[in-house]
């Protein structure tokens, strides 16, 4: 789900026997790009990546392992962040407890939060309100609002000198300086009906795009900041959250209409197969030891694990009593997959090592993309949390 009122698709998502889909019409004329006021120190250089974690070149997640804290993150206090869509606000969840500890107003439809590729900000994504609100993670407080352009989602390129803001309603991505959010330059996606979500190929350089209204992927290079080809599925497909493998070599990419993962080959840029995981499949979330992919499946309150080895599914957990998986993470230790109950204004707290429910947090409507933090890793490229 990522707009209230009329959908221009409600028709799919019925037959689909799923709510929440958007239109993809601008709601708001596009205005010329302007400097915005800094909420954060001015642009710096970007810098080399801090050596907190090895690199590996047969594991893009080789930093994550748990421990693997860098050193400005080590004393955040490990909170969730819950965007509430529907309440136009943000919970701030004790980890340890499941309380709610903060609790403040955003602009208007927020959708994420994202953590900043220097791991210093998160950044509420206010999708109608245009504007993205920073919090400091060492406090949990919000500071000033940025403004921006339709910015459903957002991510940093690998080497830190651009964030990328995901221009949903505009089928575009906007590449933005990563401190002050201005404008340099947008890319068009006139056939990305419903860009969404994406994630990089383990050299940084591709991006492979979610076109939920469109029933296909789009491959972006993002050195030259243009597309390199369209990668269609089924027309009645309605592809969502992007993961690479471990290895590099195969991105998974959840569809939510058919109910289950698509496998693209991420070196001929080809669909490999589909995988059904679910009803509602949506959310995709690697484990610390970069053996298992969490799908979560909100149209019937459970999440499928797939092997990465065997590129197969090898258990189902089902939530009690129902509910409705989102968007969240895995904690810094590895133990606990955070998720927002999309449709029951709900947080779960998951025993990664049982699949047993830990906890089931009341928050405000409509709750979507929470981020986990800390989380362990050198940097950010973006969406709720995904660190290399």
């Amino acid at each position: 789900m990522k707009r209230a009122g009329p959908r221009a698709l409600a028709g799919l998502a019925a037959a689909a026997g799923l709510a929440g889909c958007s239109s993809s019409q601008p709601l708001h004329p596009r205005p010329a790009p302007s400097p915005p006021p800094a909420t954060r120190p001015p642009p710096r250089q970007a810098s080399r990546l801090p050596p907190q974690a090895p690199r590996s070149r047969t594991d893009v997640y080789a930093a994550d392992r748990p421990g693997h804290l860098a050193a400005r993150v080590r004393h955040d206090p490990a909170r969730v962040y819950v965007p509430n869509s529907e309440s136009n606000t943000v919970d701030v969840v004790s980890q340890a407890t499941g309380r709610i500890v903060g609790h403040f107003a955003v602009g208007a439809l927020p959708q994420h939060v994202t953590p900043s590729w220097d791991l210093r900000t998160l950044w509420v994504t206010n999708d109608r309100g245009n504007s993205l609100t920073p919090i400091d993670p060492r406090t949990g407080h919000p500071g000033r609002p940025v403004a921006v352009t339709d910015p459903y989602n957002l991510y940093f390129t690998a080497d830190g000198r651009r964030a990328i803001v995901v221009a949903e309603a505009h089928r575009a991505l906007d590449f933005r300086s990563p401190h002050t959010m201005r404008l340099r330059h947008s890319l068009a996606l006139p056939g990305c009906a419903g860009v969404d979500h994406m994630d990089f190929s383990a050299s940084g350089r591709q991006a492979l795009v979610s076109c939920e209204f469109a029933g296909r992927l789009v491959v972006v290079d993002l050195i030259r900041e243009r597309v390199r080809r369209s990668i269609e599925l089924r027309p009645d497909a309605m592809p969502q959250d992007v993961k690479l493998s471990p290895d590099g070599r195969t991105f998974y990419v959840a569809d939510m209409a058919r109910g289950g993962v698509w496998l693209i080959d991420a070196a001929r840029w080809r669909v490999i197969r589909f995988q059904p995981t679910g009803r509602g499949a949506h959310g995709l979330y690697p484990s610390r030891n970069s053996r298992v992919l969490y799908v979560s499946n909100r149209g019937e309150g459970s999440i499928t694990l797939i092997s990465f080895r065997k590129r197969r599914p090898f258990g189902k957990w089902r939530l009690p009593g129902g509910g409705s998986p989102d968007m969240g993470g895995v904690s810094a230790s590895g133990r606990v997959l955070w998720l927002t109950g999309r449709y029951n204004a709900e947080l779960y707290a998951i025993s990664t090592r049982t699949g047993r429910l830990l906890r089931r947090v009341r928050v405000g409507r409509g709750p979507h993309g929470a981020c986990v933090w800390p989380q362990p890793g050198r940097y950010s490229i973006g969406h709720t949390g995904i660190l290399r």
